[in-house]
């Protein structure tokens, strides 16, 4: 089985975020900017602590489900403030509302491809 493109999973992360009611999704494609860490950022928030790991454990479930593959490392689920899950050339944040816009990442990285799906209803 061919390994999915970045996009893929970027996808695949997206629709897992979708599915425990994430807000404000943001994807930030990085693949133009030599000096980025990664290719990818999925950037999403949580009303609350218990939201936040909901939809952080939905994205490893649904992404290995979908497309056999496993974050590397995940961390900051202790407070649940920030959670970081690091596919590799993807990393996706999940935030509460206060930590995004504290580290207000989108801005930090705003000459990359920003691209923001409308929350569902």
């Amino acid at each position: 089985m061919a390994e999915p493109s970045d996009k893929k999973i970027v996808e695949t992360i997206v629709d897992g975020i979708r599915n425990k009611k994430g807000h404000r999704i943001v994807t930030v494609d990085l693949t133009k900017l030599p000096e980025a860490p990664c290719s990818y950022f999925v950037i999403c928030e949580g009303h609350s602590s218990t939201q936040v790991c909901a939809i952080a454990d939905e994205v490893e479930d649904y992404v290995r489900k979908e497309l056999r593959v496993k974050p590397f490392i995940v961390d900051g689920v202790e407070n649940a403030e920030w959670v970081a899950m690091d596919y590799g050339q993807i990393i996706v944040h999940v935030f509460q509302r206060e930590a995004r816009e504290f580290y207000d990442i989108e801005n930090l990285w705003e000459d990359g491809k920003l691209k923001e799906y409308p929350d569902e209803m």
